[in-house]
């Protein structure tokens, strides 16, 4: 049995391995780093790697590829963590990992309990559906959204990936969670089987703002990270403050109605993004003062807003500069017609931090009625203008 001196160093010299290749000189790891600096600074790439090496193992090929595609979350997704840890008898998959990376599998062990949570699955569409579970496959990782991915083949061999062009080789990525593991995925309801007695008509529609359609020119995750995760914010007054405060999100982790899921450019359906309680408890709590709504794209914690707030505050700045702050709107309804129209922006200061564990959030935009950009899309109404008054995209408004 080895002692607790004789893992640490395998353990070092493992990671060591991982990094020589592609690593600048003068940018090895210093000597004498405890095994706690080692695991919080490399872990994912020792993760990827050992599961790399395991799928040598065609029996563990076969049962990663069985636990991937009866998956229910989106993606196919598995929490890794917790993948490492189940079988028969507990830690089945950590002990193949270990016995084909060479390191013991209590300090494997510890190492994935230290990690930042992460998530395995087959990100790219394609290799979902080709990859059969022959050994012809690539385990790669990225903390940061648009990092160069390293990846590794059954050999352990290392290589960098392009960020921006997937591979022709499929590749399981081992990255830092974006889904919401802690429960099980609804089932689909047939809603063409018939039921008796019949389902209840579903309720009309609570009143207020409404995204009806949208269209983004970009999806703004980088191919390691699958599909998009949109999210619409509602910006507001903080306080009677002159800074920013965020009301409401609707997204994919959000209970109905503000449950909304965009993995594709486009999109069309119906979704509340602010009720008209919450409108006019706004409007009577902030006087004079209107609502952003603004859209990222998220890479970490689900509906809440982590992003430089540098660059948030110059991507508000520009647009309100180009378009005379007329970048906000409200509740326009007549008697006649209910609508939301365009309105002065007054709060322009984005105050929270950005994470720092985690990446950071893709801004896609600020919305501007089109009468005020100038430009119109037919079936849409406001345009996504994100950094640098770039078009992003766009989208339907409406007050039901």
């Amino acid at each position: 049995m080895w002692s607790h001196t004789s893992r640490v160093a395998a353990l070092a010299l493992a990671v060591g391995a991982l990094a020589c290749s592609d690593r600048p000189p003068g940018t090895a790891p210093d000597a004498g780093r405890g095994p706690d600096v080692i695991a919080t600074a490399t872990t994912p790439e020792l993760l990827a790697r050992s599961l790399a090496l395991a799928l040598g193992d065609p029996a563990f090929r076969a049962h990663v590829k069985g636990e991937l595609d009866r998956s229910p979350y989106r993606e196919h997704k598995l929490p890794f963590q917790r993948f490492l840890t189940a079988g028969p008898g507990g830690g089945g998959a950590l002990a193949t990992m270990a016995r084909r990376t060479g390191i013991a599998t209590a300090d494997l062990a510890r190492a994935a309990d230290r990690a930042i949570p992460l998530e395995m699955y087959l990100p790219v569409p394609e290799h979902r559906r080709t990859w059969t579970g022959d050994a012809h496959v690539l385990v790669a990782t990225a903390v940061a959204d648009h990092d160069p991915p390293v990846a590794f083949d059954v050999q352990g061999n290392r290589r960098l990936l392009d960020p921006e062009r997937p591979p022709a080789t499929p590749v399981i990525a081992v990255v830092p969670v974006e889904t919401d593991f802690a429960t099980t995925p609804a089932a689909i309801t047939c809603l063409s089987c018939g039921f008796w007695p019949p389902l209840p008509p579903p309720s009309p529609p609570a009143p207020g703002l409404y995204l009806t359609k949208a269209h983004f020119v970009d999806d703004f995750e980088g191919w390691l990270k699958g599909g998009p995760e949109f999210e619409v914010h509602i910006l507001g007054q903080k306080g009677q403050t002159d800074s920013l405060s965020d009301y409401q999100c609707a997204g994919e982790k959000q209970p109905a109605p503000y449950y909304f899921d965009q993995d594709a450019l486009d999109w069309s359906g119906s979704v509340l993004l602010f009720s008209k309680v919450q409108l006019d408890a706004y409007n009577a709590a902030h006087p004079g003062q209107n609502i952003r709504v603004f859209v990222i794209e998220d890479d970490d914690t689900a509906c809440e807003i982590k992003a430089d707030r540098n660059l948030l505050n110059d991507a508000i700045k520009a647009i309100d500069g180009a378009y005379k702050a007329i970048t906000a709107g409200n509740d326009s309804s007549s008697w006649a017609q209910k609508t939301f129209k365009r309105a002065s922006a007054f709060q322009k200061l984005w105050a929270a931090l950005a994470s720092l564990i985690n990446t950071n959030d893709e801004l896609v935009g600020n919305a501007v009625e089109d009468v005020v950009v100038g430009i119109s899309h037919p079936g849409y109404n406001w345009v996504v203008k994100g950094q640098n008054n770039a078009t992003n995209g766009w989208i339907s408004l409406t007050m039901k």
